[in-house]
């Protein structure tokens, strides 16, 4: 007797039994409640993504928890948090994050005048994070320019070590293992920590891995089609990465260039038959990029206010040898007293520590057959000796030793890279160390025998590598374990701001004078101008132009007779007799500055400060919790 059809009902499920014709027939028995659309959708997502898809989602997210966790600090009121160690840079940071949004306005320029007004700043010749400004302005223009900064604090770590997982794991096809190792060190070293205090511009280095990818792909193409794509693509992030930060782009680039050299001297035949696609892809790459950048480039070297030098000084920050061998403070090993081996909380840029230099040395040994290991060797020892700066000091100490930096110390641009920063560009290199040879490790004895074919080497095949070369990584990096960067209290932004209520006194555009004005080393007024998304000017503040001597590079301007007057009632509490000269001063000062209205918030001494202002300018008018003297012109 032939089965029996029967329809399914959307919440049965199927059931196969077999027939007297050899055939199966479905029978449908009920399985409770129908399923949920998202559920199936869910269900389907994944079975789409894969076992290995999951798996990257999931080191993707132990990434971001760490990354969160390093920077919790700054939570849950950012507005009046900041990070302890380097308060003046996140308040610096915070206006270029809120200048960013001036690009979705149409009122963007290279040449801002929303700072030190009426001169302006010249945004190429600062670290002005426009990418990040440009990226956030949904999130700053909705939540405030702290907000965006406290989240970019770990997103930075996060995205750079995602990034390279996914260039070790899916570009390279290295164990996964071994990608999430060399992803955990790349985004979290000591030097990555270190450069979130505030230094974001360092700690963004998202788009290197990509670029890495790109040229790795113009090596292996083998159409043209193929190289015309890794060679725009190329293009492409180094214009995006010039708008993020110039310096990890040049360090990107020196390593690359080490890395090639030695690569191509430890496998020549290779690089023979390499060198036309890939020299015909980068000059291509460097063609368009500078057409791109042609006018940014323009203003950074010979545009308005732009500086011929670096405006710090390189003997001051290099890394000291001993700094190398010990754990930074914001390591679970390290100590406070291993500071002062740096030039500052946010420059711990080498401490490796000793285990994991002896574990670098004894992996690149074991795996000195390896043409990538060897070249990420030899790199990395040119780097380390760059970092060490004008003159080699060990715990200290000037020993005389020739320096490897000079050769280069005068070469414009370049310069301004800090010769410490070159230990950031190891870590990268420690990755590829480390990756292969935790590959090379759980591989076993076929991984080995391929290695052999490819160099023509012997096989060689340790048994006891799978178990002891994982362990013996995470023992030498458990000591480099990140804390959370230590957070402070700061003073709100007063309300005057917050509600709005500037627009009463000066215009959207306009130049308001807070009282004391800003400067390098006491920025906060420039908070004000960051949560009304710079919807005025300042005069004065904190920024790098040229006002040093003879035209060099400054950091900040001078300051006009008014404003010293202000900062030293700041300071001492103490009116001072106003004179007719003074008051006429101030009215020049004003009109200098093309000031719409000066505010005084409550500062300490603000006492002191109202009596000035009103002998200088006549009495005040409040505006919430902020006394006002709109000026006329």
């Amino acid at each position: 007797m032939a089965p029996v059809e029967r329809t399914r009902a959307p919440h049965q499920r199927a059931s196969w039994r077999p027939t007297t014709r050899g055939w199966a027939t479905r029978e449908w028995t009920p399985r409770g409640r129908p399923p949920r659309r998202w559920a199936t959708g869910v269900r389907r997502l994944t079975a789409r993504v894969g076992v290995t898809g999951r798996t990257d989602a999931g080191v993707c997210l132990v990434y971001l928890a760490l990354a969160a966790w390093i920077g919790h600090g700054l939570w849950p009121d950012p507005a009046t948090r900041a990070l302890a160690h380097n308060v003046a840079d996140q308040t610096l940071i915070e206006w270029f994050l809120a200048h960013g949004v001036l690009f979705w306005t149409g009122e963007f320029d290279l040449l801002t005048g929303r700072l030190n007004s009426p001169d302006g700043v010249n945004l190429m010749s600062n670290a002005s994070h426009i990418l990040h400004g440009i990226l956030m302005a949904p999130v700053t223009v909705l939540f405030g320019a702290s907000v965006s900064f406290a989240l970019l604090v770990p997103l930075n770590l996060a995205a750079t070590a995602t990034g390279w997982y996914l260039l070790f794991a899916r570009g390279l096809r290295r164990d996964r293992v071994a990608a999430m190792v060399g992803g955990l060190v790349a985004g979290f070293a000591p030097g990555m920590i270190s450069q979130s205090n505030s230094h974001l511009h360092m700690s963004a280095q998202w788009l290197v891995p990509p670029i890495v990818w790109c040229v790795i792909r113009l090596a292996h193409a083998r159409t043209s089609r193929t190289a015309l794509a890794a060679s725009l693509g190329l293009a492409a992030l180094v214009c995006a990465q010039v708008f993020l930060g110039e310096e990890v782009l040049y360090l990107t680039a020196l390593t690359l260039l080490l890395f090639s050299l030695a690569y191509a001297a430890a496998r020549p035949w290779w690089a023979r038959q390499m060198a036309p696609t890939v020299l015909s892809g980068l000059t291509l790459a460097a063609a368009v990029s500078t057409l791109v950048l042609l006018y940014p480039l323009w203003m950074q070297l010979a545009g308005p206010r732009h500086v011929p030098n670096a405006p710090f000084a390189a003997k001051y920050f290099y890394a000291d040898v001993l700094s190398y061998l010990v754990y930074s403070p914001l390591s679970i090993a390290g100590s406070a007293e291993a500071g002062r081996l740096a030039s500052g909380p946010a420059e711990l840029n080498a401490y490796l520590g000793v285990p994991l230099i002896v574990l670098l040395v004894a992996l690149v040994v074991w795996r000195r057959r390896t043409p990538s290991v060897v070249a990420a060797a030899v790199a990395m020892v040119v780097l380390a000796y760059l970092s060490l700066g004008v003159t080699v000091t060990v715990n200290g100490e000037p020993t005389g030793f020739p320096s490897l930096y000079r050769l280069i110390a005068g070469i414009p641009v370049i310069e301004a890279a800090l010769p410490t920063r070159y230990a950031l560009a190891l870590i990268p290199l420690i990755a590829v160390v480390l990756v292969d040879a935790v590959h090379a490790a759980r591989a076993g004895t076929a991984d080995a025998l391929r290695e052999a074919m490819r160099t023509r080497g012997p096989v060689r095949v340790n048994r006891w590598a799978p178990e002891a070369v994982p362990l013996a990584v995470a023992a030498a990096l458990l000591p480099l374990f990140p804390v959370p960067l230590p957070a402070t209290d700061r003073a709100p932004v007063p309300a005057f701001i917050t509600t709005g209520a500037w627009r009463k006194c000066v215009p959207e555009g306009g130049v308001l004078v807070p009282v004391p004005l800003p400067t390098p080393y006491e920025p906060d007024p420039m908070r004000w101008a960051a949560a009304a998304n710079a919807a005025f000017g300042l005069p004065e503040g904190f920024f790098i132009a040229n006002y040093g001597r003879d035209g060099r590079a400054s950091v900040g301007t001078w300051k006009r007779p008014t404003s010293a007057l202000l900062a030293d009632v700041a300071v001492t509490g103490q009116v001072p007799v106003i004179t007719d000269e003074m008051r006429e001063q101030a009215r020049a000062d004003l009109e200098f500055w093309r000031a719409d209205c000066v505010a005084l918030a409550p500062v300490p001494n603000a006492a002191a400060l109202r009596s000035t202002l009103e002998q200088l300018l006549g009495p005040g008018t409040p505006i919430v919790d902020t006394w006002t003297w709109r000026v006329t012109r």
